[in-house]
């Protein structure tokens, strides 16, 4: 079976035995674990064989069919649920644990779903770019919107590294394995809506200052919170640029506009 786009399946039992071992110890038997884009089912089996009850979304139909075919035994007992579905907009079911090879060019709007749905860990894996800039520190140069929005909301920890030869076929990068555990903001967020609406316009104006940013998204963040913003805030932060804010800044910036 040839592999969709985006999708390069794991075929390395020794990698998927070692994701699964931190999937077991992050607390899997007896849960609801839901898996994202299970492909041909080699971690699907793996979390079935450490006596997790999946839930997988996948939204190639071919695979649907091939999956069903070989889970059988596992969707007639109620082990395992299938949703044939695309994770970026359809509706999550209940679970309490998250698995899964995430399509790398959905990885952050289905990161940033899975964090609004709420889940008590997550063993989710990135490509290695891209799980790099979701743990770069705030204040240096490497530091995103990805960075800030992930790092409010929860702790990324990287545990393996895997080479594309991993992979069929194989992709052009290396992957990262990461554990997710979400955690409340370290400061205190008055409107997280506006929260993230900030962080996207400061740092798609991450070039200017932070008083030229907010000027340029004013449209956006709306003109009563900027001018309340630009009045308000000190004149030290308004010099500086994005990438060099701390999460308690951007605390700061988004509270002192959300607040009348």
């Amino acid at each position: 079976m040839k592999a969709p786009r985006d999708q390069h399946f794991l075929i390395s039992k020794k990698v998927v035995d070692r994701i699964a071992g931190f999937a077991k110890d992050a607390g899997i038997a007896n849960r609801r674990v839901l898996e994202i884009g299970p492909g041909k089912g080699i971690l699907t089996q793996a979390l079935l064989e450490r006596d997790a009850n999946v839930v997988a979304i996948e939204l190639d139909k071919n695979l649907v069919t091939f999956l069903k075919d070989r889970f059988k035994k596992a969707i007639t007992a109620g082990r395992l649920e299938l949703i044939e579905g695309n994770a970026v907009r359809c509706e999550y079911p209940e679970f309490d644990l998250v698995v899964a090879n995430l399509p790398y060019s959905a990885s952050s709007k289905i990161t940033f779903r899975l964090l609004e749905h709420g889940f008590e860990t997550a063993i989710l894996m990135y490509q290695k770019e891209f799980a790099q800039r979701m743990i770069a520190r705030p204040g240096t140069p490497t530091c995103g919107r990805l960075s800030i929005m992930v790092q409010t909301y929860a702790r990324a920890k990287p545990l393996m590294e895997i080479a594309p030869k991993h992979f069929d076929p194989p992709p052009e990068v290396y992957s990262w394995v990461l554990k997710i555990t979400p955690h409340k903001p370290p400061y205190p967020i008055d409107d997280p809506d506006f929260y993230a609406i900030v962080v996207r316009e400061l740092f798609s104006h991450r070039r200017k200052t932070i008083r030229k940013a907010l000027k340029s998204g004013s449209t956006a963040l709306g003109p009563e919170r900027t001018a309340r913003m630009l009045e308000m805030l000190p004149e030290e932060l308004l010099k500086r640029r994005a990438e060099e804010l701390s999460l308690q800044e951007f605390a700061l910036v988004a509270n002192t506009g959300s607040r009348t």
